[in-house]
């Protein structure tokens, strides 16, 4: 399945999320950059309020597209050891990278948010809204989060998902809701037919203009 954009994405999500249409209790989080464009569609088409929550990837030393695991908002890391030790990567760039990671976190948090407050997840439906999932490392991460932050149950949305990921999103989630899952995943931008950086600037838009 090829999406023609993030946004086309989303509207095709809703059909699937529609029982949690106008849900006093469900909470949309998108996943910057590009899930707020998702996220942002749905939460206005299903009458549900949105927040963010920012997960930071952690690359490979030399290929930063390959995740070797990633971190909350808070620092927490979720690491993939086996490809640590395929890779023999040092904890000293472990470390380094969660440091810079944790001070993205930060920026773009204070910079997408501004005087918006956080909304509380305790008690609620957490959906998390990204424009898809390859290893799953940052999606992990923002469970972790979430369910840090008190969520009754956590729903993971996303347009496309790779098998692998799928499995182990399911042991960690109550649901798992997609459009494909295609039998061989390389990279999301695959999926779409436009996949163009999404910039801090769209962000604040959509995020500050939503209900």
């Amino acid at each position: 399945m090829t999406f023609k954009n993030r946004q086309e994405a989303g509207q095709k999500l809703v059909s699937q999320l529609e029982k949690y249409r106008g849900n006093y209790q469900a909470i949309i989080l998108g996943l910057p950059r590009g899930g707020v464009v998702t996220a942002s569609v749905i939460a206005q088409e299903l009458k549900l309020p949105l927040d963010l929550i920012v997960p930071r990837k952690i690359g490979a030393p030399g290929n930063s597209e390959l995740a070797i695991g990633a971190i909350t908002e808070d620092g927490e890391g979720i690491f993939d050891e086996s490809l640590i030790r395929a890779y023999q990567i040092s904890q000293d760039y472990i470390n380094r990278e969660i440091e810079q990671e944790k001070q993205e976190a930060k920026r773009r948090l204070k910079v997408y948010r501004a005087d918006k407050k956080t909304l509380d997840l305790k008690d609620k439906i957490a959906i998390l809204v990204d424009d898809g999932v390859a290893t799953g490392a940052t999606m992990q991460a923002a469970i972790k989060s979430v369910k840090k932050k008190g969520a009754a149950k956590v729903v993971v949305a996303v347009p496309v998902i790779s098998q692998e990921a799928l499995m182990t999103l399911k042991k960690e989630t109550e649901e798992v809701i997609y459009l494909d899952r295609p039998a061989f995943f390389g990279a999301v931008g695959e999926f779409y037919e436009d996949f163009s950086q999404v910039e801090d600037e769209e962000v604040i838009k959509r995020f500050q203009m939503a209900d």
